[in-house]
């Protein structure tokens, strides 16, 4: 699948939530998707950033705006080195938090996503991919 562009960005500090959400919805809105599509997907990146943070002690997102035939998209992959998770399918389940907060955040990107996919290892880390198609 071509890459059209890439961004890189470090995840260590809130203010890098921030930049995360911003070039997310600039990417959305430069392959031209709707509104309600923005939303999703900068919502999704928002709690995948925030769980990069918080669980994961920092890390790196990688923003792609992706090419597939005539199909345009942006594709996230959300990278720590962080705790891993021990039971994805408990994570993704509504609810379940190890933080105190409401427990949407993995299983909401996972709706508000065209496709997601997760990877985690105890003790070596968590990769999170995501995308929203035009």
């Amino acid at each position: 699948m071509p890459v059209a562009k890439t961004d890189r960005l470090p995840i260590r500090s809130g203010e890098d939530v921030v930049r995360v959400r911003q070039t997310v919805r600039t990417r959305a809105i430069e392959i031209g998707l709707s509104l309600v599509d923005q939303t999703k997907i900068v919502t999704a990146a928002s709690e995948l950033a925030r769980n990069t943070l918080d669980y994961g002690g920092g890390g790196e997102a990688r923003v792609e705006v992706v090419h597939e035939g005539a199909r345009r998209g942006v594709r996230l992959t959300f990278e720590d080195q962080g705790p891993g998770i021990p039971d994805l399918a408990k994570a993704l389940a509504d609810h379940f938090t190890t933080g105190g907060g409401l427990g949407l955040g993995l299983g909401g990107a996972k709706r508000l996503s065209n496709e997601f996919h997760i990877e985690s290892t105890v003790g070596v880390g968590t990769r999170v991919t995501i995308a929203r198609w035009k």
